[in-house]
């Protein structure tokens, strides 16, 4: 019988080598004098592992993904009315971009302005107002008054004063700016009006119409005062054609100006001297 020689930490030819998995990562072999060896093996590698999901790697984090943000939400365009119309004319207005009155139509004139004040910042010029460009507004602009709301005119009357609730009366509010020509409490029309200066203040009080003159001139400062009716000294209701001119960038010396000269004229024409005058606050 021929023999066959064993080498020491050598395997015998034709010998079966068995192997078994121990936990997954290691093995064992057996040689042919029964003696097991250690094998190692490595691991499986998994779709897991490769680089489009580096959060299975020791001391690796996955990327958080960012949602995207929403678009911006118009929230006034051309064509549209209202207040808030109105308070985005008036905050264009105090930096420059928006020259009219206020109105309260978002017509071209609000567009351009609105189209213009986007570009600045390097906002798409869209000419309609979304919330993006009303938080880069609001952020620039203070709270409109109501005078800078109704730099024009037209702002609704006031609460008739009581005393303007019984009997013929010249209703006149430095609150809302307006006169209102009332009749035992009944609103018969109302009319944009302004008021002297602080040096030459419209006196407040309850007056009578004493005197009435369709083509007055002023001997003091030489002015027209068309339709004029005194109250109160050289102090007058009457039509003031640089009041319908400048708008309440001016002042009276005193008088109540009145810019509307059709409803003033109508005015003049129903007062009767003896009709009450109530100025207030």
């Amino acid at each position: 019988m021929t023999g066959v020689i064993v080498r020491r930490g050598a395997i015998a030819v034709g010998a079966v080598v068995t192997v078994a998995l121990v936990g997954g990562c290691k093995a064992q072999a057996v040689n042919s004098d029964g003696k097991a060896q250690p094998v190692r093996i490595s691991p499986t590698k998994t779709a897991a592992d490769g680089p489009d999901a580096p959060s299975t790697r020791p001391g690796r984090t996955a990327t958080p993904q960012t949602a995207p943000k929403p678009a911006p939400k118009t929230l006034l365009a051309p064509g549209q009315r209202g207040d808030q119309v109105r308070e985005l004319q008036a905050r264009l207005r105090q930096i420059a971009w928006f020259f009219d009155n206020p109105s309260g139509m978002y017509g071209s004139a609000t567009t351009t302005a609105v189209k213009g004040f986007q570009g600045k910042r390097g906002l798409p010029r869209t000419g309609t107002t979304d919330t993006v460009t009303w938080q880069k507004l609001v952020g620039m602009t203070r709270t409109p008054t109501k005078y800078e709301l109704y730099s024009g005119g037209g702002i609704p009357a006031s609460k008739p004063d009581k005393r303007c609730l019984t009997g013929r009366a010249l209703c006149i509010s430095k609150a809302s700016r307006t006169l209102t020509w009332m009749i035992d409490g009944k609103v018969v029309s109302t009319m944009d009006v302004r008021f002297g200066s602080q040096y030459t203040p419209t006196r407040d009080g309850t007056f009578t119409v004493y005197w009435k003159s369709r083509h007055h001139v002023s001997t003091l400062y030489d002015t027209a005062m068309p339709y004029a009716m005194f109250f109160s000294g050289g102090q007058a209701v009457h039509y003031s054609s640089d009041f319908a001119a400048t708008g309440y960038n001016g002042a009276s010396h005193g008088c109540v100006n009145v810019r509307d000269e059709k409803k003033i004229a109508n005015l003049f024409a129903q007062v009767r001297k003896g009709d009450k005058v109530v100025v207030y606050k």
